[in-house]
């Protein structure tokens, strides 16, 4: 896949990336170590996950993994999770380009809508979802034990059919 528009490469994850994204998950959801006790992620799980669903990384030219989003499908729509940019490299459109290209993998895939879960501590996210088109649709109990008492926001986004210039990532 071509470069994007933040000039990073954007492709489908393989197994053998396992490692580098759990290690960019956990750098950067770091954020959330005030209120959780582990790491967000391992690499036994992303490799649990990558034999099931799919990832995509996006990639400076030299090959370091920037950024990376975990996509399935829940309930006939699109989940996508672990939305994650290197600190060094947040700030500069990458976040919202990883989204919008797993908007156009599940639009592609003939679904409608995006349901995504945010915790209720990271009260900036809600806004930057907002500023995306996900609405807060519900609430659901936070499973892992926490420091202190939080929830998961749901939200949501209705998703337009696929245009013919929307760049889905393929493998």
């Amino acid at each position: 896949m071509a470069g994007t528009d933040t000039g990073a490469r954007i492709r489908v994850a393989t197994t053998g990336d396992a490692a580098s994204i759990a290690s960019l998950v956990t750098l950067a959801y770091r954020v959330e170590d005030f209120f959780v006790y582990s790491d967000r992620t391992d690499e036994a799980e992303v490799d649990a996950l990558l034999a099931r669903d799919r990832f995509l990384v996006a990639e400076d030219e030299s090959g370091t993994m920037l950024g990376c989003i975990h996509l399935t499908e829940k309930n006939g729509r699109g989940y996508f999770g672990m939305l994650s940019v290197h600190p060094e490299a947040q700030a500069r459109g990458l976040g919202k380009e990883l989204v919008a290209r797993a908007e156009a993998h599940f639009a592609a895939r003939g679904l409608t809508g995006v349901d995504i879960l945010v915790v209720n501590l990271r009260e900036e996210l809600p806004a930057w979802y907002g500023r995306l088109g996900y609405r807060q649709t519900g609430t659901l109990p936070y499973d892992p034990p926490s420091k202190v008492p939080c929830h998961f926001l749901v939200l949501s986004k209705e998703l337009a059919p696929p245009k013919a210039n929307d760049r889905e990532v393929t493998p």
